[in-house]
């Protein structure tokens, strides 16, 4: 399984008046690291909307273990844990670097829809895009 890794540095506007970081923010870390991920495929989230075919968000989660402060730096690492043709589930770490804690687990449902919003089978709607995916979701590092 590959993971992708990107690293950000906690900004001040992300904490909250207890000096953690805000709970939402963690959901926008997760669009990063997945973005991130994407990349991987050799397309970007633009290219692949040019394709028609989008990643909307139909479930999310995220368990929180301590939370992330001011100016850590903190590693995202992003994979994909289910992909067939409808969906792709991604499942996320934020850790720590310092100290190599993990800080939050999540996870995001992504069903692959057209530009009208219908759920497409990736198979068929797009093979060369379903390739790239089916590559790096089983690809080990």
């Amino acid at each position: 399984m590959y993971i992708n890794e990107t690293k950000l540095k906690v900004r001040y506007v992300e904490t909250d008046q207890m000096g953690i970081v805000h709970h939402s923010n963690y959901y926008a870390w997760f669009e990063v690291g997945r973005t991130e991920y994407i990349t991987e495929i050799g397309m970007t989230y633009k290219e692949m909307e040019e394709n028609n075919i989008m990643l909307p968000v139909v479930e999310s989660s995220c368990r929180y273990k301590e939370g992330a402060k001011y100016e850590d730096i903190i590693i995202i690492q992003t994979f994909m844990k289910e992909l067939n043709g409808a969906k792709v589930i991604f499942n996320y770490n934020v850790i720590r670097e310092k100290d190599g804690k993990i800080l939050a687990k999540g996870s995001t449902t992504h069903a692959f829809v057209n530009e009208k919003f219908r759920v497409v089978n990736l198979k068929k709607a797009n093979g060369d895009m379903w390739s790239r995916f089916q590559k790096l979701f089983e690809k080990t590092e």
